[in-house]
């Protein structure tokens, strides 16, 4: 016999949307049979391992029958004397998102709001959903930036936590420090506001940047502001993606909050290797991440070029506003070689990669604004 009642789940999980990953890249995916194809839709480093990490890595490997350090120690101090914090400032985790998660945890549950900007960082929605939480999106301005005039504005009694993505996943903007502060003066002090600083190493200042006081260190706003927390991860600038490692920063309450709602041996003892042989690899991770910043210059100036408005990018991947025409767009890339991300009505985030695939989606954007 079969018995049709299922389990009862919570539903806090009913329509919860699921998060889209970036299409991988298929060879031969591009006019002919031999042409490459690109994947420029996770915003992945294109280069391989920095020198001594795969050293590092599969060293680790050699003792994967054993449990990693659960209170990733070496790393953390690592980290820690990096960045000129205390370690018991310091929380790691499944990647940034990870850490995200555990943050939630700690914070909000059903009855409870989060608010964060939008269009932003897609798993916010899904991870706040999870805990039970309502999401308050708050519209970008028309300059692709957060409003955080208006996240201010929306705060309410029941508001637990404020993710703020700078530089802004997809569009690339960051905040600046004047606008910034007064947001946070905002904010109530039972409030937790986080930084996601996932894109940090590719900001550059420039004269308008300047404006408001340029374009600030999350580390050094969250030192006198006890409801500040920094998310940080090896993911992007450093290459680590498929490893999974990020931390966050904050004071001591918040940090023993994250450890105690960390998955148990969460981060392994590879990606915890990895990530100490990659904070050892400054000065090969500061050329390469010069050379991702130019060619990130050299696709938005080739875009804008051809007509499109692309916002100013502090990231390592271009914002197109494409509205309906993004699916279409993405296609076009797709079948010329390159994997971009559309989101459906809105637009299309596209890494910077490897050379050639720049050049084929800056060709791809000149046939396409011949049509719009």
């Amino acid at each position: 016999m079969t018995n049709e009642q299922t389990p009862r789940l919570r539903p806090a999980l009913d329509g919860i949307p699921t998060y889209k990953p970036g299409k991988p890249a298929a060879a031969g995916a591009g006019a002919g049979a031999a042409a490459a194809a690109y994947k420029l839709s996770s915003n992945e480093n294109p280069y391989p391992p920095l020198p001594g990490v795969l050293e590092a890595a599969v060293a680790a490997a050699g003792s994967f029958n054993r449990y990693p350090d659960m209170a990733c120690a070496a790393l953390t101090a690592e980290i820690a004397e990096r960045l000129g914090v205390p370690p018991e400032h310091i929380a790691t985790g499944t990647g940034s998102v990870g850490v995200a998660q555990q943050l939630l945890q700690a914070t909000a549950g059903p009855g409870d709001e989060v608010i964060y900007a939008w269009r932003s960082f897609e798993a916010y929605p899904i991870i706040t959903q999870i805990s039970g939480a309502r999401s308050v999106q708050v519209p970008l301005t028309a300059a692709e930036r957060h409003d955080l005039v208006a996240m201010a504005d929306a705060v309410t009694g029941a508001t637990r936590l404020i993710f703020v993505c700078t530089p802004n996943n997809p569009t690339g903007t960051a905040v600046r420090r004047g606008e910034l502060e007064r947001f946070l003066d905002r904010v109530p002090r039972d409030v937790l506001v986080v930084l996601d600083e996932a894109y940090c190493q590719f900001v550059r200042e420039n004269r308008d940047d300047a404006a408001d006081g340029g374009i600030p260190d999350g580390l050094e706003v969250y030192r006198d502001r006890p409801n500040v927390c920094v998310l940080r991860t090896f993911s992007k600038a450093y290459g680590l993606a498929g490893l999974r490692v990020g931390f966050a920063v904050a004071h001591e309450p918040v940090a023993a909050a994250l450890r105690k709602t960390a998955v148990p041996f969460g981060v392994s003892q590879i990606a915890q290797e990895a990530a100490i042989a990659s904070l050892r690899s400054e000065a090969a991770l500061l050329e390469r991440v010069e050379s991702l910043v130019a060619e990130r210059t050299r696709v938005r100036e080739g875009l804008l070029a051809q007509g499109w408005p692309v916002p100013e990018t502090h990231a390592n991947f271009v914002w197109l506003r494409l509205g309906e025409r993004s699916v279409d767009f993405g296609a076009a890339c797709e079948a010329a070689g390159v994997v971009v991300r559309p989101f459906a009505g809105d637009g299309v985030r596209a890494s910077v990669g490897e050379r050639e695939a720049n050049d084929i989606l800056l060709a791809v954007a000149e046939e396409f604004r011949k049509e719009w």
